[in-house]
């Protein structure tokens, strides 16, 4: 199979997905509670250069949900939405989680932020995994 041999608006979509969740998540849910984990005011973070930051995690985002699109087309072309979606919460749950799990433990951050951080990234997959379920 050619690795780019996907349905490419899926990939868009589905990061478009996980991009609003994070809006949602790190914004009225999470927002504050994450800005004190980090140790961060709203000032200093609109110091930040926004199109870098969010054009960066956008081609993050991109990158993901590419990776899944093409697990999805070359080892699981028949599975269900429901297992496509469990799939793509198992990746996060996985992989993601214990990645920054242990990068949270060697650079001493909380638990707090670490349960926001991965609490996000599980949401953010299963809401790519939904997309590209419905998609194929």
């Amino acid at each position: 199979m050619n690795i780019f041999d996907v349905n490419w608006l899926a990939v868009v979509l589905a990061a478009l997905a996980g991009f609003v969740v994070g809006g949602i998540w790190y914004g009225p849910i999470m927002g504050k509670k994450w800005m004190g984990a980090v140790g961060l005011t709203e000032e200093q973070i609109k110091e930040g250069s926004m199109g870098a930051i969010y054009g960066g995690a956008f081609a993050f985002s991109l990158l993901a949900s590419w990776t899944l699109a093409h697990t999805f087309a070359t080892y699981a072309q028949d599975l269900s939405l429901v297992v496509k979606v469990l799939t793509a919460f198992g990746v996060a749950l996985g992989f993601i989680v214990p990645a920054i799990g242990t990068n949270y433990l060697f650079s001493q951050k909380t638990k707090t932020l670490f349960f926001i951080d991965a609490g996000y990234w599980l949401l953010f997959y299963t809401a790519m995994g939904l997309v590209h379920g419905l998609m194929g």
